[in-house]
């Protein structure tokens, strides 16, 4: 269940809480053509996502998931189905409207940082302000992800932990509506991987970002307030996680 005093986007009707949708799908596929053999990445996949959840999209390596999560940043396009943000059909759009939606809608998180090793950390986060109509106050952003003294330092000079910090704060520094996470953890440490996801579950609450995280770590799905399990190109099960742990209580 959302804790409604993260999400200001939830209303209560008749005593009922109304959680509003912020992105769903309509029967997503997505095939690819290897030779003779079509390979089908994404099967019939329909879901929501709710303004202000934290939600794990889980599998093994080649559940289709990445293919899922490109589809939704407005990366790649599905063979069949539909992409909403809000009530905007985002696979309708053309090449100019998926670039602006990357650009004011969408914040990514990469599992190997993709910051540019010639810029400070401060730097790179301003690059990706230039691009946001409504951008949060950078010097804020890098206190807020703890890299407050370390703006300064270039990638080189900066742990994998904190490269990922540098790569989260640039993503919420765009003021996005949905947070986007690729194997956030996956190229780190049992401890430095339990910081980061204290990070984004901070974004998420403190700053009321809805934040999607891709991984095949099922413990990580014990943080989450949805968890989306997806096998083969299919969505198999989605499990609402009344009681979400803490960050810091996973052990994997």
């Amino acid at each position: 269940m959302i804790k409604p005093e993260y999400c200001s986007d939830i209303a209560k009707t008749g005593g009922a809480m109304i959680k509003n949708v912020i992105l769903r799908t309509e029967n997503l596929s997505k095939s690819y053509q290897m030779g003779e053999i079509e390979v089908k990445a994404l099967i019939d996949t329909s879901f929501e996502i709710y303004e202000g959840e934290f939600v794990v999209i889980l599998g093994p390596s080649g559940s289709g998931k990445s293919t899922l999560l490109n589809i939704i940043g407005g990366m790649d396009t599905p063979t069949d189905g539909r992409v909403f943000m809000r009530e905007n059909e985002i696979t309708a759009f053309n090449e100019k409207q998926l670039t602006d939606y990357r650009r004011k809608k969408i914040g990514f998180v990469f599992q190997f940082y993709n910051i540019m090793a010639s810029l400070t950390a401060e730097e790179n986060v301003e690059l990706a302000t230039e691009i946001s109509e409504d951008p949060l106050d950078i010097g804020q952003v890098m206190i807020d992800v703890g890299l407050g003294e370390r703006r300064d330092h270039f990638p080189s000079q900066l742990s994998g932990g904190e490269q990922q910090r540098v790569s989260i704060a640039r993503a919420v520094a765009k003021n996005p509506e949905i947070l986007l996470c690729d194997e956030p953890t996956g190229a780190l440490d049992f401890t430095t991987g339990v910081t980061i996801l204290s990070l984004l579950k901070k974004v998420n609450r403190e700053m009321g970002k809805t934040v999607v995280v891709i991984t095949h770590n099922i413990s990580i799905g014990e943080m989450a307030d949805r968890v989306i399990k997806m096998h083969s190109g299919e969505i198999f099960e989605i499990l609402e996680n009344k009681n979400p742990i803490e960050p810091e209580r996973i052990q994997w």
